[in-house]
């Protein structure tokens, strides 16, 4: 078994809104192990990428993660932090979330990265590519030169530094060692005429050619863990398996390991290793690829499956999940499992609050099928269009 490189711990995230409370990430957990792909499916506000924005500390106001352990393997970090910080080190396991901001902020780029949903939005349309992957390439190479002293000066480079370096000609934060690294990046992702190319401007790269620059800047700082979320959004078909197998390919070269956030769950079954079902900002379901797959356990998870055409069955009817996401506010999420109101199997045990439970040493549910069959004589109303999302009444 490979070792964990990443343990998600009980990981809350909360944004607090004029209207309230909103409990986007709930009591979430996982691991990520060494080499390994994971994903997190589901269906659009079910917090996955608010995870994967919580596990890199890019959470911004009104949000906040209000509770959680996020544990990262890295022996040089935990020996550095072994006898100031005793509690948030394990072995060569650090809980992140202990540390300092500034040293948080530094593992960006050299422990985590991440591929963002719209890379149009991402790159900076006055730069060009080049320039931008370079800078990244820029950062890390100065913080691994002089990790203490640099960890403050580059993260605080900011618009006054940018003005001189773009006005005079002889001030210039990249120097020519990280430009040449930027074309090796953009050929290694398969950019044609790297070098051309690193001297054009975002609009000037096509959706797929965009998506690849984002993923080698991503890769500036050779992480350990590549977040990548929703890669192929907004991408057809064949450009969307194009990506797909270039960062399968970087995986395998690399060794490094990607928490993969998609609501594909074609993506899933091609790219990943193990899964986590998010529903309401809770993971219902999570274990290897296998189990998730043919012996899924939580109804949303084979309302999920069930909602996919069959290849060898094009006729075949699909079975799409009846009612709507709930809301998130505090104030009106039910105490009681969040898809009960939708759910074709529940029962009374459903309204209340539904603990994790192990069916293997790698497969966990968040069910009480797990603990107990279905009965019909003990079901409540699902909720179709007429009740409010959440509330559940029992059969007379």
């Amino acid at each position: 078994m490979a070792d964990t490189i990443l343990s998600v711990r009980d990981l809350s995230t909360r944004f607090f809104t004029e209207e309230g409370q909103v409990n986007a990430v709930e009591h979430v957990s996982f691991d990520v192990e060494d080499g390994e792909i994971f994903g997190i499916v589901g269906e659009s506000g079910s917090g996955k990428s608010v995870t994967a924005l919580s596990v890199i500390d890019l959470i911004e106001s009104p949000g906040r993660v209000t509770q959680g352990e996020i544990w990262y393997r890295n022996a040089d970090l935990a020996e550095e932090f072994r006898e100031s910080k005793p509690d948030a080190v394990d072995g060569d396991l650090v809980d992140i979330r202990r540390l300092p901001e500034g040293v948080r902020r530094s593992l960006r780029g050299p422990s985590f990265s991440m591929v963002f949903q719209d890379p149009m939005s991402s790159f900076n349309p006055s730069i060009t590519v080049g320039e931008q992957i370079a800078e990244a390439v820029e950062v890390q190479r100065r913080a691994r030169s002089n990790p203490r002293s640099t960890r403050s000066r580059t993260q605080g480079y900011g618009l006054g530094s940018l003005l001189v370096d773009s006005l005079l000609p002889s001030k210039s934060y990249v120097d020519d060692e990280s430009m040449d690294r930027a074309v090796e990046l953009l050929d290694q992702v398969g950019i044609p005429d790297p070098e051309d190319r690193a001297e054009e401007y975002p609009h000037q790269f096509s959706g797929g050619m965009l998506q690849r620059a984002m993923i080698a800047q991503a890769l500036a700082g050779e992480p350990d863990v590549l977040i990548a979320d929703e890669p192929t959004t907004a991408l057809d078909v064949t450009i969307q398996a194009q990506i797909l197998n270039l960062l399968r390919d970087l995986q395998e070269q690399e060794g490094m390991s990607i928490l993969m956030i998609t609501h594909d769950l074609g993506v899933i079954a091609r790219m990943c290793d193990r899964v986590g079902v998010m529903y309401a900002g809770e993971v219902v379901e999570r274990g290897p690829l296998a189990d998730i797959f043919d012996d899924p356990v939580h109804p949303y998870t084979q309302g999920l499956l069930g909602s996919i055409p069959d290849v060898d069955d094009p006729s075949g009817r699909l079975e799409p999940i009846s009612g709507n996401v709930p809301s998130l506010l505090d104030s009106e999420m039910p105490d009681a499992c969040y898809f009960a109101d939708r759910c074709p199997k529940a029962m009374t045990d459903c309204l209340t609050r539904i603990p994790e439970y192990e069916l293997d040493g790698r497969h966990s549910v968040r069910c009480v099928l797990a603990e107990q069959e279905y009965d019909p004589a003990d079901a409540v109303d699902s909720v179709d269009g007429g009740e409010a999302a959440g509330e559940v009444s029992a059969d007379d």
